[in-house]
């Protein structure tokens, strides 16, 4: 099972042949065997961390040291679509437990 990757706002640009809805994401799948992190999944499509506001996996919070797998669902949202999550939250990355 592949992870699925959504992209939300200004991100959607970067795969133009996806065809999305105004205000929904992009959703793509990847293939799992050469991710291990969220910043994998960032090499793997062009996003640079200052293009993103805040991360999510499987519902959490996340940062780019975050561990994926196949079955994940990663939601990524550009800057300008910022939450107040990073002042109340704590990003959940492996590398903290």
């Amino acid at each position: 099972m592949p992870i699925q990757v959504r992209l939300y706002g200004d991100l959607r640009k970067i795969l133009p042949q996806h065809n999305y809805s105004k205000g929904a994401p992009s959703v793509f799948d990847i293939d799992g065997t050469e991710i291990k992190l969220v910043s994998d999944i960032f090499k793997k499509i062009g996003i640079e961390e200052s293009e993103t506001s805040h991360i999510f996996v499987n519902r959490i919070f996340s940062g780019l040291r975050k561990k994926v797998k196949d079955g994940d669902r990663v939601a990524i949202f550009p800057k300008n679509m910022g939450l107040l999550y990073k002042w109340y939250f704590k990003k959940v990355e492996d590398n903290d437990e």
